[in-house]
């Protein structure tokens, strides 16, 4: 994530410099073009209320090209309901497609549908960037999950079988794949009559592993 944070202050700055768009092409001047990346766009997002919590987020996950080109991915797919990964896609796409290499967006039909899914972003109090980045990336992975699960039981009917898929295991989505991580945490206690052999213990709640490690 030091990556993406990087691109996140990049991106202010670029922000603070692009107010509107006629400062847009100015701007690349100044920084010449050789200094961005091929097909690469640098967009600020508009602020509406308190939401740099939300434009930050979207920002450096942006910019987190794996997570970004399966959305641009899946914004190809037919889809009927509006959903916040439909209209992140949208918001994706916006960006990609754009002519100029630096420039504002409004990411104002992302904020709306965000407002009614979740009433505690529905208000211009400023929230938590971690909780919200969290809630967007469960909320994309229940989506693909749903997907998923209706697709196997659409082929299910097709074929003439209901079966029951209680037993069936939750499936990872690109999500998983792209954030999902194992959090490994060593403690070392310093006793004199230990060996360095390892022990267990629970705390709370989580099963950990140490080594007893001898002052000698």
């Amino acid at each position: 994530f030091n990556i993406l944070i990087s691109c996140r202050r990049t991106i202010y700055h670029m922000e603070d410099c692009c107010k509107n768009g006629a400062n847009a092409s100015a701007l690349e001047k100044e920084i010449g073009p050789d200094q961005f990346p091929i097909n690469e766009h640098y967009f600020g997002l508009v602020n509406f209320g308190n939401t740099c919590y939300c434009n930050s987020v979207l920002q450096a996950l942006y910019f987190c090209r794996p997570f970004r080109e399966k959305v641009l991915a899946y914004k190809v797919q037919a889809r009927k309901k509006e959903t916040l990964l439909t209209c992140l896609s949208d918001l994706f796409n916006s960006i990609a497609t754009q002519k100029k290499k630096v420039g504002v967006i409004p990411p104002k039909k992302f904020i709306s549908r965000l407002r009614k899914e979740n009433e505690l972003f529905d208000n211009y109090m400023q929230q938590d960037a971690h909780e919200f980045l969290n809630y967007l990336l469960n909320t994309i992975a229940d989506l693909l999950q749903e997907e998923k699960k209706q697709e196997k039981q659409n082929g299910k009917l097709q074929n003439g079988s209901i079966e029951s898929n209680e037993g069936e295991k939750t499936e990872l989505t690109w999500v998983h794949e792209i954030f999902q991580g194992t959090l490994t945490n060593e403690t070392r206690l310093a006793c004199p009559a230990n060996d360095g052999r390892w022990c267990s213990f629970l705390l709370g709640g989580s099963l950990i592993r140490v080594v007893l490690v001898s002052l000698k």
